[in-house]
Parts: structure tokens; sequence; C-alpha cells
């Protein structure tokens, strides 16, 4: 019997190399019917997630895609020496109304994924009035030259769309302080990616 392999929805990040494979994931996924929304991106990397993604870059493509299935099939054969990141999100914790455009997704991890601290970060995100939407999931890595540490907390992703019209400066500050109200709660939420909205590609 093969494993039957669930498809989620989700966010893909791919780098941005100026190369044949980057520009043809674009393009790919500019016309795809699987990507609902496609962004160019500055990524930021925390210092504690830097060490496992030494080969982090500065541009991404980042899509929101419906079926993962799709976005691996086209990561696997537009394979980069850079690392691109799948979070897959299995559990919505919400959405809502905001005011403006998404300008900053922000990539957190839990050390220990429990119910009830899952909970309980979500009725704090749900409290901030810039976060339009937040989903819990897990997280999968594409890259020709894998890494020599494995990243321990990919099962345990938290994934958040901040609004604002403000600087990106500021919206990560806004997104610090959730991070630190967090853990003022007790609650291991660290960051992992923050990623800065520079243009809407589709």
């Amino acid at each position: 019997m093969s494993e039957l392999k669930l498809s989620y929805s989700g966010y893909v990040c791919a780098p941005y190399l100026h190369n044949h494979e980057s520009i043809e994931l674009k393009e790919l996924w500019t016309t795809s019917k699987n990507i609902e929304r496609l962004y160019f991106v500055t990524g930021t990397f925390s210092s504690d997630s830097k060490p496992y993604f030494a080969d982090s870059t500065n541009h991404y493509i980042l899509a929101k895609f419906k079926d993962s299935e799709k976005i691996t099939n086209d990561l696997v054969k537009h394979n980069q020496e850079k690392t691109s990141f799948v979070f897959n999100v299995k559990d919505d914790l919400f959405h809502h109304e905001v005011q403006g455009e998404v300008n900053f997704v922000s990539v957190y991890y839990m050390e220990y994924g429990e119910d009830e601290d899952v909970s309980e970060i979500a009725q704090l995100l749900v409290k901030k009035d810039q976060i339009g939407t937040a989903g819990m999931g897990n997280m999968e890595t594409f890259c020709s030259n894998p890494s020599k540490f494995t990243f321990p907390y990919s099962e345990n992703i938290v994934v958040i769309e901040v609004a604002s019209e403000k600087s990106h400066q500021s919206v990560k500050k806004y997104c610090d302080q959730t991070r630190r109200d967090a853990n003022r709660k007790g609650l291991t939420l660290t960051n992992l990616m923050s990623l800065s909205i520079l243009e809407q590609l589709k």
C-alpha cells in the first residue's frame, strides 16, 4: 500500500538568485492556478535560526499556495543551491479583516507544540489588530546542497501575515513585541524568519 500523502495549503519561500531556476520558478508561479498570491520579498533570519540555514540569501519569492504536492514537484524540478522553504499550514488559527495590504510575513517556531500552548498563542495573536491570519503547521526544505544540521523544530511552525502602512522596521518591532508577549506567558515562540514584502507579483 502506498502511503497517502496529505496535501495542504500554505506558503513557499524560494531564493531569487537571478539564475535560470529562480526566473523559471517565478514565471511558472505567476501563471499557476495553484498560486493565490506571489510576492518579491527580503528575508531576514533570526540569530537563533541562522546557524541551521547558513546558505540563506537576501531576496526570495514568496507564494501563497493551495496544494503543497504541486509545490513539492516544482521545487524538485527547480532545485537550487540555496534553501527553499515550504510552510504547510495544517491548522488555520484565525482569519480576520485588517486595514491595509499585507506587507510582512513572520515565521516562528515553538519548541513544544502542545495543544494548550497553541491555543494560548492563537488567543494572544487574535487580539493583535494588524495580524490578518495565523496558521500552524510544519516546514519542509529543498536544497541541492543539504545543510549539515537538521532543524529540530520543523513540526511546530507558526506563520502570521501582517498588514500595515508603516515601515518594515516598525512592523518587525510589532512582531518582536508580540513574540515577547508570548514568551512572558511562558510560551516559547522563537522567530525563524521575517519576510518584508517589496512588491506584489500576482
